[in-house]
């Protein structure tokens, strides 16, 4: 629309596939017809988001909703296309760090004029800040998912070592110390904790807000650089020593998602594994009988247990010829009654104020409470408003980290190709 994208086949047939199409093409009854893409995908979430649109369809017969299923593993091209062909959804789910790139390219509605004031209080402006480009809102950020630590409960017992808790976490410093007595008690071939880095970036940069690391550095000319400090180098460097020097954690591990971690962890392979605080679910559900885990909090740093998040997102197309009637629909979607089911749906924890007090998201069990209590303490994510952080962080920044975490480079060449190579990426986005 606004700017050059370069359409894939692939993309192209995805939009063939999903037929996503605005408004209400092809129907002469006077209903409103509007196309809601979601990415939800797991069971109790797509059933949580199917049930509310059923409820809103039957008490809203004017203005109907149809339910699209998307894909996270290809939303970003998916939409680059749909944009491109003006056959964009009208309502739109997507995460705050995808946004930027459509909210500057004029693909997504400012919601400033559209959204009730209920739902503009609900919801903290720290949360706010994710979707907010220039001086427009594009998107509504209502679920957010802390990073933790998931643990067998049995090996921490019996080790002896320090339990941490929200009040009392464990400093990187000594989450170190404490793997490597860990490691120790366990035994030859066994370790710690496993990290699944293979997507390092989000994790890297998230999990270092809590030593203070921002690593992108917005200019009063608005252009935004890359600054690799101290304060960011805590937790990559935590991670590599761990792995590289102090062997509390293995290299195989590297490579893998989350949900490979999780035969080890159930075998007592690994002690810990940092993990999304959704990966509960398949745990709940795939754990052998007497597997005891509990959820500890992610290591704290100089800015405490403070992290780096990027909420879940619903958008409306900019060219949706209705958006009011798409802002109606979403402040039903997004009553705290609503976003409490969306959230244990996806068990992950909702941004409004209102529904994060809802007792349910504050039991002990399945580690609800220490997720409840990490939540106030997330804060954007640094890569949120940095145009060209997609590229960015296929190219320069996931190759790096892999290779940093593996030990075939050192934290200097680390530092150089995320800033020299870094910069070079996003100065081209400041052309455009």
């Amino acid at each position: 629309m606004r700017r050059r994208r370069l359409l894939t086949l692939t993309a192209a047939l995805t939009l063939l596939l999903t037929g996503c199409a605005g408004g209400d093409e092809g129907h002469d009854d006077g209903v409103v017809r509007l196309r809601f893409q979601s990415l939800a995908w797991q069971k109790e979430s797509v059933d949580a988001n199917r049930q509310l649109v059923a409820e809103w369809n039957a008490a809203h017969p004017d203005v109907q909703v149809e339910y699209v299923q998307g894909s996270w593993d290809s939303v970003h091209d998916q939409l680059l296309t749909s944009f491109e062909g003006g056959e964009a959804p009208d309502i739109i789910h997507d995460a705050s760090d995808d946004l930027a790139d459509f909210a500057y390219g004029g693909d997504l509605a400012d919601l400033r004029p559209l959204l009730s004031e209920r739902l503009r209080a609900d919801i903290p402006a720290r949360s706010w800040e994710t979707t907010t480009f220039g001086e427009g809102i594009h998107g509504v950020p209502f679920l957010q998912e802390p990073r933790v630590i998931i643990a067998n409960r049995k090996i921490l017992e019996s080790s002896g070592v320090r339990v941490p808790t929200p009040e009392k976490p464990w400093t990187w410093t000594e989450f170190r110390r404490i793997a490597r007595e860990l490691t120790a008690a366990m035994g030859p071939g066994r370790y710690a904790v496993a990290w699944p880095l293979k997507e390092p970036v989000s994790v890297s940069l998230n999990l270092g807000v809590s030593a203070g690391g921002r690593l992108f550095h917005r200019e009063a000319d608005g252009r935004v650089t890359v600054g690799f400090t101290e304060a960011d180098a805590v937790v990559p460097g935590t991670i590599h020593d761990q792995v590289v020097t102090d062997r509390t954690a293995p290299r195989t591990t590297l490579g893998s998602g989350g949900s490979d971690t999780l035969p080890g962890l159930f075998a007592g392979k690994y002690a810990m594994v940092p993990l999304g605080f959704a990966y509960r679910q398949q745990i709940a559900q795939q754990a052998p009988e007497g597997f005891e885990w509990t959820v500890l909090p992610a290591p704290a740093g100089s800015d405490g247990l403070a992290q780096g998040v990027s909420p879940q997102t619903l958008s409306i197309a900019e060219d949706s010829p209705y958006k009011k009637e798409a802002a109606a629909f979403l402040d039903f979607f997004l009553r705290p009654e609503n976003m409490v089911r969306l959230a244990r749906g996806d068990w992950m924890l909702p941004t409004g104020t209102a529904a994060l007090a809802d007792p349910s998201l504050h039991t002990a069990r399945d580690g609800w409470a220490t997720g409840a209590a990490v939540a106030e303490r997330l804060r954007p994510a640094p890569a949120q408003s940095v145009r060209g952080y997609p590229e960015w962080k296929d190219k320069v920044a996931t190759p790096a980290f892999q290779e940093y975490y593996s030990g075939a480079i050192d934290g200097a060449e680390l530092r150089r190709r995320l800033v020299e190579d870094g910069n070079r990426v996003l100065a081209r986005y400041h052309r455009k």
